[in-house]
């Protein structure tokens, strides 16, 4: 049987207005990363929180090069993104005590990529996470601010670091 995902509260993220730029290239330019929600950067790669998750604690993992396939990879950012992968697990575990993550990428539009830039998601899940409020009200509740949940993320990371 075919089951419908309501997520009624990325609306937002539906309906306003697309700039012609990619935020996986524009967002580290712009060097604020607080206000970017951008909690780690590495070499080739860095980290940010969505700004319209699907759970609290929904981050992202993009290489700085835009990228459009997978296969396009160098070596250099597949270690990057795995190893920032196994961090932000860690971190968000030690910090949200989730019960299991979703964690994927959507390669092309189709797919469901909002940007033709490859970024894995990592969305912690709990048992029963969903819950009356998107059934009866069209309403997802994030029990976070999307600061403190930024700001539990990005200090657990850089506390990883000598």
């Amino acid at each position: 049987m075919l089951k419908n995902l309501w997520a009624p509260w990325r609306l937002a993220f539906i309906v306003e207005e697309k700039k012609d730029v990619c935020i996986f290239c524009e967002k580290p330019k712009e060097n604020d990363d607080d206000k970017n929600l951008i909690f780690a950067r590495g070499g080739s790669v860095f980290g940010m929180l969505n700004k319209y998750p699907y759970n609290a604690g929904h981050l992202m993992i993009a290489p700085y090069r835009h990228i459009k396939n997978i296969e396009d990879l160098e070596e250099g950012e597949w270690k990057e993104i795995f190893e920032l992968l196994r961090d932000s697990m860690n971190v968000l575990k030690r910090t949200m005590s989730p019960e299991g993550f979703n964690i994927g990428f959507n390669v092309g539009r189709a797919a469901g990529a909002g940007y033709d830039h490859i970024h894995l998601h990592v969305v912690p899940r709990w048992n029963g996470d969903t819950n009356f409020m998107p059934v009866l009200s069209d309403t997802k509740v994030i029990p976070e601010h999307l600061e403190e949940t930024y700001r539990k993320i990005r200090d657990g990371i850089r506390a990883l670091k000598p």
